[in-house]
């Protein structure tokens, strides 16, 4: 999986187009069929500035919450989109960057969704060590899409039904699967993924 990009700018920023603008691959996020809110959040790039990934939010824009926050959670989906990769050399010719692959949005979605939360017993001094032990475990459950852990479920893409990976804690959802020139990985609460759909964006003013 690939797992060495750099982040642009911390999560639950609003962002500006730029980034996504410079990707050379579709954006997707929730069909028309969602009628709510829609934002940028941030995207991920490689040391020579290529983008690889990134993160579109549908609904709530979603702060840091513990599982003490009882029925005012949220209701949030958030898309990302992972341009599918073969074995690549890097910018520099040094060295080679891993395919990305299912495994790799589902990677990007698990984490995505423990940046906003944590466990109620614990204090922000602790949250940081909860954050690594969760996010090794994210890590191995994304490298294991055929495991207990995840169900399949199908949802359409750009209007087609298409198979993906889907698992729930109990701090929201996360659910992973491809399509063509990308990977789709996604993570919510308080919105059902059942009755989602995802599609190729056109117009990205619809985020800003």
């Amino acid at each position: 999986m690939e797992t060495t990009s750099r982040v642009e700018g911390p999560p639950a920023t609003r962002r500006t187009a730029e980034g996504y603008l410079r990707a050379e691959f579709p954006w997707y996020g929730l069909d028309e069929a969602f009628t709510g809110a829609r934002w940028l959040m941030q995207v991920g790039t490689a040391a020579d500035g290529t983008v690889q990934h990134g993160s579109m939010g549908h609904g709530d824009e979603p702060s840091i919450k513990s599982d003490a926050s009882g029925t005012e959670k949220e209701r949030f989906a958030v898309v990302v989109t992972v341009a599918a990769s073969p074995v690549r050399r890097t910018g520099d010719g040094t060295g080679v960057l891993e395919a990305t692959t299912v495994s790799s949005a589902a990677w990007l979605a698990g984490s995505g969704l423990l940046a906003y939360t944590w466990p109620a017993q614990l204090d922000h001094v602790l949250r940081d060590d909860w954050l690594d032990q969760q996010t090794e475990t994210a890590f191995e459950l994304a490298d294991d899409l055929a495991g207990p852990e995840w169900s399949t479920l199908s949802l359409p893409v750009d209007g087609v039904p298409m198979p993906f990976h889907y698992r729930e804690s109990e701090f929201g959802w996360v659910l992973a699967g491809s399509a063509g020139a990308v990977h789709i990985g996604a993570y919510g609460r308080g919105m059902s993924a059942y009755g989602l759909g995802f599609s190729a964006v056109k117009d990205l003013g619809l985020y800003t």
